[in-house]
This record gives C-alpha cells, structure tokens and sequence, in this order.
C-alpha cells in the first residue's frame, strides 16, 4: 500500500489568507491537532494547534505572522510504513503527501492511518490471540506458522515489539479460531513462553474490545 491511496477525503488545506480562528474552527471539524497549510499547490508547512495559540491574534491572516512550520511530508509512491515511522517521529496527527513534482496531493489523517493497520490486522475478524515473547534469534515466523497449523489453524496477522535496549521482543499472533488451548499447549510443549493469550474462555465482544485497547495502547 503506497501513501497516494490513503489519502484522507475531505481535509481542506489551510491558505495563507486563512485566519487563525478558521484554522481552530478546521481542525475541531476534521479531529486533528495539524494543518498544512499550501498556496497554489505548494506545499508551506504543517502548523499545529499549539502553533495557533501562541498567535497574538487568532482573526488576523496566517500570512501576516511569523510561523516556524515543520515541514513533514511523504511522496505519494512511497510506501505506508513511511507514512507512520513520521507519525510516530514526530506525533503528528496527519501527514501531507507530495507528488514527485512536489505539489501537494493531499493529507493522511491518523484516524485512516489506524483504520487500515486495523483492517490490516483482521481486527474485526473472530479469532484467539497468543503473545510470545522470545529472542531475536529464536524468532522464526516459518516455525511459529507451522505450529499453529499442526493444530488445524491459520496465523491471519502478526507483529512484532521489540524491547528497548534488549534483545528481545513480542510477537502477537491473530489466529482464525477462539480454541486456542492445544495451541497454547504446543507452544509451551517447544519451550516458547507465552506471555499473554485471549481466546475460547473470552466473549468474543470482550476479545475485540481487549484487542482494540491493545492498538491504542501501541498507537497504531
């Protein structure tokens, strides 16, 4: 998935012209704490909230004051992960996309960023969830794979945490069954430590809701 195609619908860029109020008035309407603000398809800057309310006064041009404006962006063939490795950097809200040439295309807003690692990560598709936590020499997705299926199940998504400042790391399994007790019993039969696990003993409303508190917590 490449950035051009996650563009947000409806995120109108700021104009130099526009008002500091209008800018307020823009982000509470489409729930974002940045703008970018682009003058004839040219790109300007992201001005922030914060950046607004340190203006002397919110009714005159944004053209008038002297902002200090990051200038985050993606080219639109660039892939998605880019987008999010600078949502994370720089706690941004939204992201504007470039063309090659440099004009702007559009914003990817935080919200449809989590919206499709969610669709990503069949997240509303029933299923247990196993973590485990290993060593980065020990992790082997093959391996992993092949023992969910010796139990007649799928991996339907997976992704990885590492541990700051340590070699080790997380690895969070979807599966495409609720019954995962003779999976869990294989993992630890191969010596692997599951750290947490959410399956068959869980309502499965219960399941979607720990997991989608999980994607908070990660900020995906």
């Amino acid at each position: 998935m490449i950035a051009k195609n996650l563009i947000t619908d409806g995120i109108m860029p700021l104009k130099t012209s526009d008002t500091g109020r209008t800018a307020l008035e823009w982000m509470e309407e489409y729930k974002v704490s940045h703008l970018p603000i682009v003058n004839n398809q040219e790109f300007l800057g992201l001005i922030s909230e914060l950046d607004i309310y340190d203006l002397d006064n919110f009714d005159e041009p944004l053209g008038n004051h002297k902002l200090s404006l990051k200038n985050p962006y993606v080219f639109d063939s660039q892939h998605i992960y880019n987008v999010l490795k600078l949502v994370n950097e720089q706690n941004l809200s939204l992201v504007p996309v470039l063309s090659e040439k440099g004009n702007y295309e559009g914003s990817i807003s935080l919200q449809n960023l989590v919206k499709y690692f969610a669709r990503s990560l069949s997240v509303n598709n029933p299923g247990g969830i196993i973590v485990l936590e290993m060593t980065y020499n020990d992790y082997s997705l093959t391996e992993l794979a092949k023992i969910v299926e010796e139990n007649d199940a799928k991996i339907l998504s997976t992704f990885i945490i590492n541990h700051e400042d340590s070699t080790r790391l997380d690895v969070f399994l979807k599966l495409n069954t609720v019954e995962i007790s003779s999976i869990l019993k294989t993992f630890e039969r191969y010596d692997y430590f599951v750290k947490a696990s959410y399956g068959e003993e869980d309502d499965l409303d219960d399941l979607k809701e720990r997991y989608n508190s999980l994607m908070n917590y990660l900020n995906v």
